[in-house]
Formats: structure tokens, C-alpha cells, sequence
């Protein structure tokens, strides 16, 4: 009965101990705001690399990075409306002929000469396109959603392995969740 307790405690500790390191990435702010022809998002977020990442960044293996995003809208009478789910790619690599770190997206392509520079591009979105601006109703409520996450599966397969039993790899936010509800932007 004894070794079973202790079992249980230990296990208890140990969960306790991963939930408070779960959130790796945090995200400070996020919000949403209409222009002439969509909603865009604005989000920042905030994270460190670990040694073992900075050292494969620095060694040519490129790190890829999921932002999603969710937009829906609750109905009494049925399942939530999802209006929007959108997701971007960014990708940070590190070039060693020119010495400089390179972040690439959508339509972003950037240098920087050190991760430090890097990471903080890395970690603002500015101006990001979410929903056609027709889509949503003034003065309505929606339910937005949010997250940022380190894509594992982009990178090799030694890589990938190690990122299994590793928690120095498992670099990702939970969701933050919040209620938007558009009003017209001032003139």
C-alpha cells in the first residue's frame, strides 16, 4: 500500500511539474481590428530558444513555426459557426555563407544579422488578413483563437526522434481565446 502511494505521489509531482512548463511560447497580446477590406490580426508573442535549437539553427537546419488562427461565432440552436481558420508558415534558417539569419513567410522574406534580430521579427505579427471584412456582422460577437507553435514534423528525421523524448523541442503556446466584437474603425 506504501509503494502505491509513493507511486501516485511521484506520478502527481511529475504531472504537476509538466503542466507548469507546458506553455513555452506565450502570447502577451492579441487583437482584432477591421480595415476598408478584411479583419486583420495583431499578435506578439514571447519565447527563448534552448541551446540544442540554437545549436541546430546555427548548423543549417531551418525551424519552421505554425500560427493558427480560428474565428467563429456561437449559435443558441446549433454547433458554433467557424467563419475563419487560417494558418502561416514561417521559416527561420540560418545561412552560413552570409552569416545571417533568414525568416521567410507569405510574403515576407527578411535577413538579420543575429537570432537576436531574428526572433523578435519572428515573434510580432502585424497586419495579418484573417477574414474578408464582409464576413462579419458590426457589433456582433465571435469567439477568436489563437496559437504558436514549433513544427516538429518540418524537420529531419534524426531530428524528429530526438525531438520526441526532448522537452527542449516541444516549443509551442496553448490556445488564448477571446471575444471579438467589431465596431467601425475611426476616421
Amino acid at each position: 500500500m506504501r509503494l502505491l502511494a509513493a507511486f501516485l505521489v511521484t506520478l502527481l509531482l511529475a504531472l504537476a511539474a509538466r503542466a507548469a512548463v507546458a506553455e513555452d511560447i506565450q502570447i502577451t497580446a492579441a487583437e482584432l481590428s477591421l480595415n476598408d477590406e478584411s479583419v486583420v490580426l495583431n499578435a506578439d508573442f514571447e519565447f527563448e530558444f534552448g541551446a540544442r535549437i540554437e545549436e541546430a539553427l546555427n548548423n543549417g537546419i531551418p525551424l519552421y513555426f505554425v500560427i493558427e488562427f480560428e474565428l467563429s461565432r456561437s449559435r443558441w440552436y446549433w454547433l458554433d459557426e467557424r467563419l475563419a481558420k487560417s494558418s502561416r508558415r514561417l521559416r527561420l534558417w540560418y545561412h552560413a555563407l552570409t552569416r545571417q539569419y533568414r525568416l521567410s513567410g507569405d510574403t515576407l522574406y527578411q535577413s538579420f544579422d543575429s537570432l537576436r534580430d531574428a526572433q523578435r521579427a519572428l515573434t510580432r505579427l502585424h497586419n495579418w488578413p484573417v477574414i474578408e471584412r464582409h464576413r462579419v456582422q458590426i457589433a456582433q460577437t465571435y469567439q477568436a483563437a489563437l496559437r504558436m507553435r514549433l513544427d516538429t514534423s518540418e524537420l529531419p528525421k534524426p531530428f524528429q526522434a530526438s525531438s520526441l523524448a526532448n522537452r527542449e523541442w516541444k516549443l509551442a503556446s496553448d490556445w488564448r481565446r477571446w471575444t471579438y466584437a467589431p465596431t467601425e474603425p475611426a476616421q
